[in-house]
């Protein structure tokens, strides 16, 4: 996938860790070796052995450092430094129509009847069609030949990374996740009957990690049908569709159920910087591998439940490491992607703080349960924090009538409000509890 950090084995020996990597394949810092996924040198280790409501990077910053990544850089639909989205580059970087090429005519895909279960196969053979590869191309610049008397040569492209899609409207348009396409100059989409689609960058959310490209299919696009991922239960059975490691011969089929849902986990970031929060995740047992990224979870309708987004290791001392994945809910992923496709913000509530873990010793202090509340390290000036009187150094330990267990947490309760909601805010300041009504607002726009 795209420029995110591969699945890394654990030996034996190691104490009990969590390593959250989004399960993309490739790196921006050199092409990909298809089928080995050795090009990913990005991983995070969580803070606790038991859950995943947290990651911080490595090399990164410990836990207490403050996370900006949900509250300090209001973000709507935008591109970061991705140039496929810029007119005003140059041929590489722009969309390139693929003339006299079109997808052969096929029936868009009809959920199954109500109580009909599907097998595996079935599963696949419906929905392999509209399961694409995603090739992120990155620009790599010119520069002398020494092999030929210091002639200059041009810059070129080349593959920096590769991720799945799936087509779920007829006109062409593809959801994935952002990290797949992020820093991309071009897009090449190509289907499972091995036609190559220059795609177009429609928009992408970083915040939320969900992306839209579209290729030029005559309108008559293979499809497959989204579903509702608010009526999964824990042990439905669910099955993954990728292009797992990049492996030749198309797409990878993985099964399994549903262990969890409604996680919170924070995506691996960039060198010191934290990725983002992510809410209302599905966890399941079928295997999440790099090049799975942006790719779909399907329930045994035939349905896509999920964007599969994640993967997790667990490893204990002396312990054979067992897979853990991830997935967007479709619900979530579908709102974000109907925002970007009318090229509308995508609602995303706005507070205005920056923030960090409450530290034991600080939990002694405050009296207070150890990994409860998060600690006010910056207020954004006229944010509505700001507006409502919460200053830096304060302690919020509830959120809209909710406990808020650490930074995972006060994640969880901020992103499933919405702008123009008011929530109510409990903060421990100079020992004394104090309650203040937050009406948020929405996220401002980064084009």
């Amino acid at each position: 996938m795209g420029t995110r950090s591969r699945l890394s084995s654990i030996t034996a020996g190691l104490v009990a860790a969590l390593v959250l990597t989004s399960c993309s394949l490739g790196s921006e810092n050199a092409p990909i070796r298809t089928g080995t996924g050795t090009d990913t040198p990005r991983t995070t280790t969580a803070t606790t052995a038991t859950t995943a409501t947290t990651a911080t990077t490595a090399t990164g910053p410990a836990t207490g450092a403050t996370t900006a990544a949900v509250t300090a850089a209001p973000t709507a639909n935008r591109t970061v430094n991705n140039p496929v989205n810029n007119p005003a580059t140059a041929n590489t970087n722009t969309a390139r129509a693929t003339a006299n090429v079109s997808m052969p005519a096929a029936t868009q895909l009809q959920p199954v009847p109500e109580g009909q279960v599907l097998t595996v196969r079935e599963v696949n053979r419906r929905a392999r069609p509209a399961v694409v590869q995603i090739t992120n191309n990155q620009q790599r610049p010119g520069g002398t030949n020494p092999l030929n008397r210091g002639q200059m040569v041009p810059g070129y492209e080349v593959p920096a990374g590769t991720g799945t899609g799936f087509i779920f409207d007829p006109r062409g348009y593809i959801i994935t996740n952002n990290h797949v396409i992020e820093g991309a100059n071009s897009i090449t989409v190509t289907t499972t009957d091995n036609k190559s689609y220059d795609a177009r960058l429609i928009g992408a959310y970083p915040m939320g990690d969900i992306a839209v490209v579209q290729i030029t299919c005559m309108g008559d696009c293979p499809t497959v049908p989204l579903g509702d991922s608010s009526r999964l239960e824990v042990g439905d059975g669910v099955v993954a569709i990728g292009n797992a490691l990049g492996l030749e011969g198309g797409p990878t089929v993985t099964a399994g159920v549903v262990s969890a849902l409604g996680r919170t986990l924070q995506e691996p970031g960039e060198g010191n910087t934290q990725g983002p929060f992510l809410i209302d995740l599905i966890q399941t047992d079928a295997a999440i591998n790099p090049g799975n990224s942006g790719g779909p979870l399907f329930n045994m309708q035939g349905e896509v439940i999920g964007v599969n987004t994640l993967g997790a290791t667990r490893a204990e001392s002396g312990a054979v490491a067992q897979s853990v994945g991830f997935a967007i809910s479709i619900n979530t992923a579908r709102s974000t992607a109907d925002a970007l496709v009318a090229m509308q913000p995508v609602p995303r509530a706005f507070i205005g703080i920056s923030y960090g873990l409450v530290s034991p010793a600080q939990s002694a202090q405050l009296r207070i349960p150890v990994n409860t509340g998060v600690r006010v390290t910056q207020v954004q000036p006229n944010s509505p924090a700001d507006r409502a009187g919460i200053r830096t150094g304060d302690v919020i330990t509830r959120l809209d009538g909710q406990d808020v267990r650490g930074e995972g947490g006060f994640a969880s309760i901020l992103l499933r409000k919405r702008p123009g909601d008011t929530i109510a805010a409990t903060v421990l300041r100079e020992g004394q509890t104090r309650d203040f009504m937050v009406t948020l607002v929405q996220s401002e726009i980064r084009r």
